[in-house]
């Protein structure tokens, strides 16, 4: 069973509406490159010129932070469901 990637609105404009994709991929690296495979447009806002996820795109594996699961090192299960969110600031 496939990782399912659930993407909020302001991504969607780069992958053609859709909300929710799937990846076979085992661990972060390997669901950001997945993802960049299938819609270059949106690899630019999640990737930085390193090739690594940027900062400011926070990851939740079955709504729980990827920071306290073990980041990077996080072995995807069968099943889990990945929300990525960027940060948003503002204010004045």
């Amino acid at each position: 069973m496939p990782v399912k990637i659930l993407l909020p609105t302001a991504f969607t404009k780069h992958t053609d509406g859709k909300k929710e994709l799937e990846s076979s991929a085992k661990n972060l690296e390997g669901l950001v490159e997945d993802i960049g495979t299938a819609f270059p447009a949106l690899a630019a806002h999640l990737k930085g010129e390193d090739g690594k996820l940027r900062k400011f795109i926070n990851v939740y594996v079955n709504e729980e932070d990827i920071r306290f699961l073990g980041n990077e090192n996080y072995a995807f299960q069968d099943g889990d469901e990945v929300m990525l969110i960027p940060s948003i600031a503002g204010g004045c």
